[in-house]
């Protein structure tokens, strides 16, 4: 005979909503960036989804073209349920398939921040220019860099750290000093000759690693670098003597993006992940914590944030990169880049 308590607790188990019921057993693998970016995901972002839908998220941290390589590796496997990656990526992983429709997108979002079909969606802007140590920039009397051409000035010998073109920001560099001297997306060539003759002597490190950037900046041997607004507003959050500066030849375009991972059995989740960092609580989050400019044209901005943020005006200057011509270039200007310029 069964016993009653276990009869009801049966019918109970039945009883669960199939949707939540396969929640609670769900797992979401999230791949996005190392550092401060995921301390921020991590506390303002991940316990209020896990809470509100019954699913675990395991966060795999990576940088973009590490996130990239997983999926290309994963290809017929996927395990990753959400990426969070930078345009130039993001078009890549679009055009091979990986990411999967993003249903129910706000409707105040930046033209800037769709892309086609929905594939993706922005959830940032972040300006790339340069960052400065201004406490030593103080004591040596020097004022603040203006320009992209700051980097060819031989007072910061060994002084410079700047990611490799690998990296959206340093690529992004290589870009404008290119345009600024005759090239384009099509033609580089200007911007390697600079490099490589005027902008190499002064550069401490080819640095990816954003720990790492900052170390270098800690311990005294950094004193300018190539970087974006994001990461400049976390590392001057903590208290560290940088600041901004957006090049009077203007700041690129660098979209944060975010797309649910295209496979067999995907869940939905993977598209409510998305959506929850585009609400404006979390864009305002980003916002303070990050630096990110916001896509809803909606968002009121309180005054004392966004100081540094591609934000208003200063949004409307950046210049945007065509990743369509880039990414069929970017596996030859690697190959050059690690023969002529890091050698």
């Amino acid at each position: 005979m069964k016993q009653p308590g276990l009869v009801a607790a049966f019918i109970a188990t039945l009883t669960l909503a199939p949707s939540a019921a396969l929640a609670q057993q769900k797992t979401l693998y999230v791949a996005g960036y190392g550092g401060s970016f995921e301390k921020t995901i991590r506390d303002a972002v991940i316990p209020a989804f896990e809470q509100a839908n019954g699913v675990k998220v395991e966060y795999v941290a990576g940088n973009s073209t590490d996130t990239l390589a997983k999926l290309q590796a994963q290809k017929g496997n996927q395990q990753i349920d959400v990426a969070i990656v930078d345009d130039g990526p993001m078009y890549q992983a679009i055009q091979l398939g990986f990411c999967g429709k993003v249903d129910g997108l706000p409707v105040d979002l930046y033209d800037a921040a769709r892309f086609k079909d929905d594939r993706a969606v922005a959830i940032g802007i972040v300006a790339t220019g340069l960052m400065y140590n201004t406490k030593v920039f103080a004591e040596k009397g020097w004022a603040p860099p203006t320009s992209w051409n700051d980097l060819k000035d031989p007072k910061y010998q060994k002084q410079l750290v700047i990611p490799p073109i690998n990296n959206t920001y340093g690529l992004e560099a290589l870009l404008m000093l290119a345009r600024m001297n005759g090239g384009s997306e099509a033609n580089v060539d200007a911007g390697f000759k600079i490099f490589k003759e005027q902008i190499n002597p002064n550069v401490l490190a080819y640095e990816p690693s954003p720990g790492k950037m900052t170390e270098l900046f800690q311990s005294g041997q950094a004193v300018l670098a190539v970087w974006g607004t994001g990461r400049v507003q976390s590392f001057a959050n903590t208290g560290f003597p940088v600041d901004f500066v957006y090049p009077k030849e203007g700041a690129a375009t660098l979209l944060t993006t975010a797309c649910p991972i295209a496979k067999p059995n995907a869940s939905p989740l993977a598209s409510s992940f998305v959506k929850m960092l585009l609400e404006p609580k979390i864009q305002l989050v980003m916002l303070k914590d990050y630096g990110y400019g916001p896509v809803l044209k909606s968002l009121v901005v309180p005054p004392e944030l966004g100081k540094m943020a591609p934000i208003g005006e200063r949004a409307a200057k950046l210049y945007s990169p065509d990743w369509a011509v880039i990414n069929e270039k970017r596996e030859e200007w690697t190959k050059r880049w690690n023969r002529e310029v890091e050698r």
